[in-house]
């Protein structure tokens, strides 16, 4: 398949389609679908094509019970390709309107119908986005740069709160290193994150997915090294400290909080944070999730409370700044994920 940065370049981009030919048209939709951000790269995602919709449906089998037991991420990820699919059909003259089945399994269609087209900044932006995971430069974003990311975040029942104030920051980092803590010394939450983890460029050109070490700032190294090392660096202190400095680099953090719960709230959510994000990468800005806070169910009403939203669930913790880009995540092709 090539290097890594060959497979790269080959995913990361916009497409060229030969005029009237709409099955190809939906399965490009499908790959810019593909190019949204999933919780560990699982791309927990499956799509089915009609002539006038898509269907995107959960992939259980790529389900991560340990760090996401409700499937609150699973169904974020999913918000976040139909986003991308909306986006990507508008620019190619169709208008996509999203319809969640909760009681038909979970099914979220996309119906499809001719419009004129639009490419806007947020589709534009669709190969530059990237959940960059290393230090930003520090720097304050001006207030226009800040209005329109809260304008990209805000939902149906979903609502964006931007914390710029460092000491309202430094709390967030103390709600961080708790949950973080917490989720390292559980052994169900390591096995799953390492099993998730690709060490070398060739593990994720085969896999295809997962969470590239190079992707996140650290060595790229054979996989039995990075086995090895794995257990012998990845420690509750290192990562703290990695999080303080890269939380105390960023320019903001974002917070996503929902009205309601349950899968289509959630789907809502995703793809308010698509937008979020598409919009950071419009603007050169650089952005990662530190979702531990509301990862750690004992710990998410405590975070609640310290941001003043009552009942309503805090769904996403976003950091955002700008900095270097990282090599891009890897994505498995169109057909492996068509049903």
């Amino acid at each position: 398949m090539g290097s890594y940065e060959d497979v790269a370049d080959r995913t990361w981009r916009h497409g060229k389609l030969a005029a009237g030919d709409k099955a190809a048209l939906l399965h490009e939709l499908v790959r810019y679908a593909t190019l949204a951000p999933s919780s560990h790269n699982t791309q927990c995602w499956k799509f089915r094509l009609a002539d006038d919709t898509i269907s995107l449906l959960p992939d259980l089998a790529r389900r991560c019970p340990a760090v996401d037991p409700d499937d609150h991420h699973l169904f974020v990820s999913l918000g976040c390709a139909a986003e991308n699919l909306i986006q990507a059909a508008l620019a190619h003259g169709l208008k996509g309107h999203a319809d969640f089945d909760a009681a038909g399994g979970n099914v979220l269609r996309v119906a499809l119908a001719p419009t004129s087209p639009v490419a806007s900044p947020l589709f534009q932006a669709i190969p530059e986005r990237q959940s960059t995971r290393g230090e930003y430069d520090g720097q304050p974003l001006v207030r226009p740069e800040l209005e329109l990311l809260e304008r990209a975040g805000r939902g149906n029942g979903v609502g964006v709160i931007l914390l710029t104030e460092r000491q309202a920051m430094e709390k967030v980092l103390e709600y961080v290193v708790q949950g973080n803590t917490a989720q390292m010394n559980d052994p169900a939450f390591v096995d799953e994150l390492k099993k998730w983890i690709r060490f070398s460029a060739a593990d994720a050109v085969r896999t295809g997915d997962g969470l590239y070490t190079a992707s996140s700032g650290n060595p790229a190294v054979p996989t039995w090294l990075g086995s090895l090392l794995f257990g012998m660096f990845y420690t509750p202190k290192s990562e703290n400290d990695k999080y303080a400095k890269q939380l105390r680099s960023s320019a903001g953090i974002a917070i996503f909080v929902s009205d309601t719960p349950g899968p289509a709230q959630w789907v809502e959510v995703g793809r308010c944070y698509e937008r979020f994000a598409l919009q950071s990468a419009a603007l050169g800005i650089r952005n990662a999730l530190l979702n531990q806070p509301v990862e750690v169910s004992s710990l998410r009403p405590q975070f609640a409370n310290f941001l003043g939203i009552g009942e309503r669930r805090p769904d996403l913790v976003v950091r955002f700044g700008r900095g270097p880009k990282l090599p891009s995540s890897l994505r498995r092709p169109v057909q492996a994920v068509l049903v």
